[in-house]
């Protein structure tokens, strides 16, 4: 579920943490950093829960129709499509996710009315207003459970909802879209246990976050040492603390991650630090990666496994 791109910023958030605050020792950090890598799957469960109860709404709206005494054409026929396809229905009726909605109180911490609201919002939508009074796919129910969560994107009420309750909103958002889209498309299906299909692999969070994490940290002096006569005019004690913890942990990549290209590395710390720090960290963390790998090259310091790996 989760990308090298979100690994790294995970990575690069606890070691800011860390740099701010005395008490957080490495094995707090790294406790940290496995704190925000569930905080990420949490954030996927409540986001399906969202969709879930947003839909369930469109059954309410069904049973309201059905009383009204003088119901209109669209009241008759009105169907709760929304709420009763197959993909929504598997969903809803998985055990394995109502456990996991339940351990995460998901239900205490919302108040359903924001769903129903949602919903109402949404049921306005001239999309949706034409998919109710037609006869629809497969296909076409999930291209309407996918604009249901593009409203959501949308609207005011629901990025409240989910940036009160998940700090990691903007960072994983991109991700946690893919991966909805992706749930949707596998159900129906007869594995019950399928959500943790989508948990963060062993091989992005472990064998790469978690060991640059680690390295970063035992490595600190010895990258600071590197760094330092790279910087010219700079002070390093000047540099940006964000901009220092990107070069060091960029470092780390070029010289203990041999499966990754230095090209790809440069890039994306290239591109954290036009996300996450100063208006001019972007060239400054580009000039001083380059002319770090070129040393490290030139010094025979990064080895990688196959060809292409090392672009100088």
């Amino acid at each position: 579920m989760l990308s090298r791109r979100n690994v790294r910023v995970k990575v690069m958030q606890v070691l800011y943490a860390q740099s701010r605050d005395e008490s957080l020792d490495q094995e707090s950090t790294v406790r940290e950093y496995w704190k925000k890598i569930e905080e990420s799957f949490n954030l996927l469960l409540f986001s399906l829960y969202a969709i879930i109860e947003i839909t369930r709404s469109a059954q309410e709206d069904a049973d309201k129709r059905k009383v009204k005494h003088l119901p209109t054409e669209a009241d008759k026929l009105f169907k709760p499509k929304l709420w009763t396809n197959p993909m929504i229905q598997t969903l809803a009726g998985n055990k394995v996710l109502a456990r996991k909605f339940e351990k995460l109180q998901f239900d205490k911490i919302v108040d359903k009315d924001h769903f129903r609201n949602i919903y109402f919002d949404f049921s306005k939508e001239e999309l949706y207003q034409n998919y109710i009074l037609q006869e629809t796919s497969n296909d076409e129910n999930l291209e309407m459970l996918l604009e249901l969560f593009r409203f959501c994107r949308r609207s005011e009420l629901f990025n409240e909802i989910i940036e009160d309750h998940f700090a990691s909103w903007e960072d994983d958002k991109s991700i946690i879209i893919g991966t909805i889209k992706k749930v949707l498309k596998d159900v129906p299906t007869d594995n019950s246990d399928f959500i943790m299909e989508h948990y963060p692999t062993r091989d992005t969070t472990e064998e790469y976050g978690e060991f640059l994490l680690k390295r970063t940290m035992v490595e600190d002096k010895l990258l600071l040492t590197q760094i330092k006569p790279v910087l010219e005019n700079w002070d390093a004690e000047r540099v940006a603390v964000l901009d220092m913890i990107m070069l060091k942990m960029a470092l780390c990549e070029f010289m203990y991650c041999p499966t990754i290209p230095t090209k790809v590395t440069l890039n994306e710390y290239v591109e954290l630090a036009k996300t996450y720090s100063t208006s001019k960290s972007k060239e400054f963390v580009n000039g001083i990666l380059d002319r770090l790998l070129q040393d490290l090259i030139s010094t025979g310091k990064v080895v990688k496994e196959g060809r292409g790996l090392i672009e100088e």
